[in-house]
């Protein structure tokens, strides 16, 4: 499947939603971009007047991306395309260190790469990174595939 088609996949939807593009995809790695806008719903509350983006909200942009993008990706090359619609991507696990704030209108690339891939989990290296080029934020996320059926 192409990134598009994976990008139409993805189930999380506006507001909560943390991925507008990918970049790069293939078997091992995956890159996406994310703009978090000025309006996003949580910056009302965090912080008034000295807005700043959640740490779980950076965990979420940088799960959706390596974990439910690359593992829909990955599944599609394991099971038919119409069959990838059965399948729902639960985050498993994850360690992740903050080291630059994110604030609105900041346009984010988010870098996942494969450790492994097996009986439809994924565990990957996630780093996410401002528009200047600096790390923002890195760890290790993962996830598991459920067929909806099951």
């Amino acid at each position: 499947m192409t990134p598009a088609q994976i990008l139409a996949a993805v189930p999380q939807q506006k507001p909560f939603r943390f991925l507008d593009e990918i970049i790069e995809l293939d078997e091992e790695h995956i890159v996406g971009r994310y703009r978090f806008r000025d309006d996003e719903f949580f910056y009302v509350g965090h912080f008034p007047g000295n807005p700043v983006t959640p740490g779980v909200i950076l965990t979420e942009a940088m799960a959706q991306t390596g974990v439910v993008a690359l593992g829909l990706y990955l599944t599609s090359l394991k099971v038919d395309a119409d069959e990838l619609q059965q399948w729902t991507t639960f985050f498993s696990e994850c360690q992740v260190e903050f080291l630059r704030p994110v604030l609105p209108g900041e346009t984010v690339t988010i870098k996942g790469r494969k450790i492994f891939f097996r009986r439809m989990k994924l565990k990957c290296e996630v780093e996410l990174y401002l528009a200047n080029g600096e790390l923002a934020a890195e760890g290790t996320l993962a996830g598991v595939g459920i067929r909806n059926d099951a």
